[in-house]
């Protein structure tokens, strides 16, 4: 057993070296492939963290209008206090405070269109559920003295549908050079065949058995698929220092800090990463060795 491991490192060794230029296209083939799948990965982790945070402060608005009179202001809050759709209690903003918001959030000419008798009121009230915005935004649509009813669903959606295109695109470019990186490991275990069919024939002639013969071989194209995922593997590391970087520690609510991902995450996407990438090598070796090793 212990001169069977000593030769099949000693010729794994001596083929990865023999065709090490293919070996290091290979390797940074999978290099490349595999940190778009970890960066895939990644993004999509953290949009679902990011989304989820930002679905628990969905926030729906009820603006009323300036002339809504009194009675209007009670109906409403009294709908609202009764509604299972709604936590309570909701804020009420005046309309001064509206107005003053207004002017810190809009730009100079929307603002001179508004006094503060002329701003809407509002009531802003949190969903039970973030899916329950939708609820609230029809129930209170057309009510007596409700001028219009706003929640951030739309954006969110768009986001959501923004980040999802860009990880299938990232998925797609990464299984093209999946293919490519298997394809490239295939034809390096193929030249090392070629340069070995004299010795190969002479190790079946004196009793080698199949497996023997084998091992070597697919040992390469899993070695050369686990240098390429460890190196993914300090890709998507990279990512992450990158993204807690540009995380405000002052501001949680920022897109940085929303999306950063702990170390555990981190350490799980990673080992997905190295196992893809054994399994690419792995794969990839054993089908050249099937096809051409006549052993």
């Amino acid at each position: 057993m212990v001169n069977f491991l000593r030769y099949a490192i000693r010729e794994t060794a001596t083929n990865l070296w023999r065709n090490r230029l293919m070996t290091m296209a290979a390797v940074l083939t999978v290099t490349v492939s595999l940190g778009l799948v970890g960066s895939a990965l990644y993004l999509k982790q953290g949009a679902a963290q990011a989304s989820a945070s930002w679905e628990r402060q969905t926030q729906v608005i009820v603006w009323l209008y300036p002339s809504a009179t009194t009675s209007e202001h009670k109906a409403v809050l009294s709908e609202l206090k009764q509604s299972l759709y709604v936590n309570q209690p909701c804020v009420f903003r005046t309309k001064r405070w509206d107005y003053y918001e207004a002017k810190r959030i809009l730009t100079s000419g929307e603002v001179a269109t508004l006094t503060p008798q002329t701003t809407p009121s509002s009531f802003r009230c949190t969903p039970a559920q973030p899916a329950d915005a939708a609820i609230i935004v029809n129930q209170f649509t057309g009510a007596p003295g409700v001028k219009i009813v706003t929640s951030p669903a739309a954006e969110i959606h768009a986001i959501q549908t923004t980040v999802n295109w860009l990880q299938l695109a990232l998925l797609l470019i990464a299984l093209v050079l999946l293919l490519s990186a298997s394809v490239l490991i295939l034809n390096s275990i193929r030249m090392a065949i070629f340069a070995r069919r004299r010795e190969v024939s002479v190790m079946k002639l004196v009793g080698a058995t199949n497996w023997f013969i084998r091992i070597p071989f697919i040992a390469e194209g899993m070695i050369q698929g686990l240098l390429g995922a460890l190196l993914a593997s300090a890709w998507v590391y990279g990512i992450h220092v990158v993204v807690d970087g540009i995380s405000d520690p002052n501001n949680p609510q920022s897109l940085g800090a929303q999306m950063r991902l702990t170390g555990w995450h981190v350490f799980m996407t990673d080992l997905v990463v190295v196992i893809i990438g054994a399994l690419i090598g792995s794969i990839g070796s054993a089908f050249a060795v099937r096809r051409f090793l006549d052993v």
